[in-house]
């Protein structure tokens, strides 16, 4: 794609999105395709001033952290309530709930 492909293509109207609306299935009214064209063409927009963007020797980033994330300690927050909610269970049996066979 040329240059001045490029530019053309980052101006969708209202038109454009009802035709790929329609390509995809959805139903758009007027105003619909107009509030999402304006929309995309800022998202466009904002793809074309990152291309501006110089970043010769800059490394891309496996992650936005430089250090690995902590991970919180594992430790009980709880207490145990199995008793309690088996015991309203209609049926238990060894710390397991009971229930109507369902496939035979």
């Amino acid at each position: 794609m040329s240059t001045s492909d490029a530019s053309h293509s980052a101006n969708l109207n209202a038109q454009t999105v009802s035709q790929i609306a329609n390509l995809a299935r959805l139903s758009l009214d007027d105003t619909q395709s107009a509030e999402y064209a304006e929309s995309l063409n800022k998202i466009l927009g904002m793809m074309e001033t990152l291309k501006g963007i110089n970043t010769d020797g800059i490394e891309p980033l496996k992650s936005p952290f430089d250090n690995a994330q902590p991970l919180r300690d594992d430790v009980v927050t709880e207490s145990n309530h199995r008793e309690e909610y088996q015991a309203i269970a209609p049926a238990v049996q060894e710390g397991l709930y009971l229930v109507p066979r369902v496939i035979e």
